[in-house]
């Protein structure tokens, strides 16, 4: 079992005629809900665990995850407000984030109970690292469960605009990484928080994956190697959701591989880098294909058919 654990939201996501924006299309996310969303339609066995409000978009939010197959067990429920993304998206697809967080239910995320005993991993990161209390019992809870041995994956997935001082966040960052086993990020977050790869492989992790958007992914390892693969070239729709999904990519190949241990991981020969670092770029390039956050199921990764969603 993968456990996912942060923010669920609603993006608000403006539908274009020509170049006038007609409407905001409210769409089911969050980098950690789109991460379990992606896993459950892989295939893997996974729960979501979050604070989601009892509003009708939280109510939304919990029936698509059981749709998907996501396990809601982890759930905390609570009457405050689902917390809005209003997306930007400009010329080539990327988007752009503004929030309203303001006393909303996964704020007030409270550390839960021991976890399974078939948890395998626990991936966290977004807003619900930045945003308090909830923040301080996600990193609690990070600290917990990798001090029972659990595999810990991290996506910063930096929402600038979110974070009151810079400083004090990078610093922060840096005091997860003894607890991390792969960290994961975007170049753009990489040079946010000053790029250093090789200080944070020696605070912790086995490996760092960094994405490049169309120019592909690369991994560095522990012990000094680098691996990376192309891009899938592909008509961008947009981005909404694409890094979450190779979050969730690189999750389900490292479990299918029986990676998911930092040793292991540290110790993957090259070949089996570039089969999961080039499985997470096919993943993401089928999200990128179709608007919003919607990543491929299983069929669609084996055929290399990715029809745009409905």
């Amino acid at each position: 079992m993968i456990v996912v654990a942060g923010e669920a939201l609603i993006d608000l996501v403006p539908q274009a005629h020509g170049d006038v924006t007609a409407s905001l299309l409210p769409a089911r996310g969050g980098g950690p809900y789109n991460t379990a969303i992606a896993l459950g339609r892989l295939g893997a066995g996974v729960s979501f665990c979050s604070r989601i409000s009892t509003d009708a978009f939280g109510a939304a939010l919990v029936e698509r995850l059981r749709a998907e197959r996501v396990g809601t067990g982890l759930i905390q429920r609570g009457p405050e407000p689902t917390t809005l993304a209003l997306a930007s998206i400009d010329a080539g697809g990327s988007a752009a984030f503004s929030f309203y967080v303001e006393g909303s239910a996964d704020r007030l995320f409270e550390l839960p109970g021991e976890l399974g005993a078939d948890t395998r991993a626990l991936s966290l990161g977004t807003c619900s690292l930045i945003l308090e209390p909830g923040a301080s019992a996600y990193e609690e809870l990070m600290r917990r469960e990798a001090g029972r041995g659990i595999f810990i994956a991290l996506d910063p997935n930096i929402r600038a605009g979110l974070i009151p001082d810079a400083d004090a966040y990078r610093a922060r960052f840096k005091s997860w990484l003894p607890y991390v086993s792969l960290l994961k990020l975007s170049e753009e977050d990489a040079d946010w928080l000053g790029p250093d790869v090789e200080g944070w492989l020696a605070a912790g992790p086995a490996a760092v994956v960094i994405t490049r958007g169309g120019d592909g992914l690369t991994v560095f390892t522990r012990d000094g190697r680098e691996f990376s693969v192309p891009g899938e070239r592909v008509d961008v729709v947009d981005t909404i959701g694409a890094g979450d999904t190779v979050n969730a990519a690189l999750l389900y190949a490292l479990s299918e591989r029986d990676l998911l241990s930092a040793r292991a991981l540290a110790s993957a020969p090259g070949r089996t880098w570039r089969e999961v670092l080039a499985f997470a770029a096919r993943a993401a390039a089928i999200t990128c294909s179709r608007a919003g956050a919607e990543p491929p199921n299983a069929g669609e990764m084996r055929t290399g058919s990715a029809p745009p969603f409905n």
